[in-house]
């Protein structure tokens, strides 16, 4: 059976790591989808090794409005309705206590984390009401218990995962839901290079193999066999939720950075 068969997804961040695991599964499913990056040799890669009639490729910025509106519309135009926002789309940088972050970095994780789930929502809304639809945000483990030298990032994943709840709430009368997936450590390019950044880079694998209780840090196809279940009709009765895909992690989260 083809869970999303027919769908059109529209989904942010998903030319690689997370993002292009679920754009794999969501395609396998029968989905139709649209998949947002702002670079352009992302797509390019992206599409050779995942293409059809069925996937538009667009270049935009979620942190700016102008361009997520034109990016719905297209895909509106192209496929002729809107079923699913997969709000993916993030940044994690700087590593960097909160006193050492400057304005424009804030600025820079606000406007791409949080204020593009609101782009995507303020412009696909009216199409999810007609489709009855759903809205699905990656969050992170870190929105709930913190982490070190991450203050702004957490901030933002601790933002989604409220926002996530609110929306759920604010659209549960029009028959969509909304929900979040939460990872913990996923080896994805985003966190390779956060790793080439933290202070003792060779111990990095173990100390990301250790937080996890399963015993290993997962590639992002575990994130998107979750992300599928969720916006799918086996989730038809699960809204508000933040859905933490972990291997154990917040069980037995390690305090400190080796």
């Amino acid at each position: 059976m083809l869970q999303l068969e027919n769908k059109v997804i529209f989904l942010t961040g998903g030319t690689e790591g997370i993002g292009f695991e679920c754009a794999k599964v969501y395609q396998q499913a029968g989905a139709k989808l649209t998949i947002v990056s702002n670079c352009n040799e992302s797509i390019q890669q992206a599409s050779k090794h995942l293409n059809s009639e069925n996937i538009q490729y667009i270049n935009a910025d979620v942190s700016k409005s102008e361009e997520i509106e034109s990016a719905v519309k297209e895909s509106i135009k192209k496929f002729g309705r809107l079923d699913i926002i997969h709000n993916n789309a993030g940044i994690s940088n700087p590593s960097k206590a909160l006193h050492e972050t400057t304005d424009e970095e804030w600025q820079r994780l606000f406007d791409v984390n949080v204020k593009g789930i609101y782009y995507t929502t303020k412009y696909g809304i009216d199409e999810l009401k007609k489709s009855k639809g759903n809205i699905l945000n990656t969050g992170s483990l870190v929105g709930k218990i913190g982490q070190e030298i991450h203050a702004a990032y957490s901030a933002t994943k601790g933002a989604i995962h409220a926002l996530t709840k609110s929306m759920a709430l604010d659209y549960a009368s029009y028959g969509i839901r909304v929900n979040a997936v939460a990872p913990a450590g996923v080896w994805t390019p985003m966190l390779r290079t956060w790793s080439e950044q933290q202070p003792n880079t060779s111990t990095i694998e173990g100390y990301l193999n250790d937080i996890h209780p399963l015993g290993y840090c997962p590639e992002g196809d575990v994130i998107a066999d979750a992300c599928l279940f969720l916006i799918s009709e086996q989730a038809r009765f699960i809204t508000g939720c933040i859905l933490p895909v972990t291997g154990g992690a917040e069980l037995g989260y390690k305090k400190s950075m080796p």
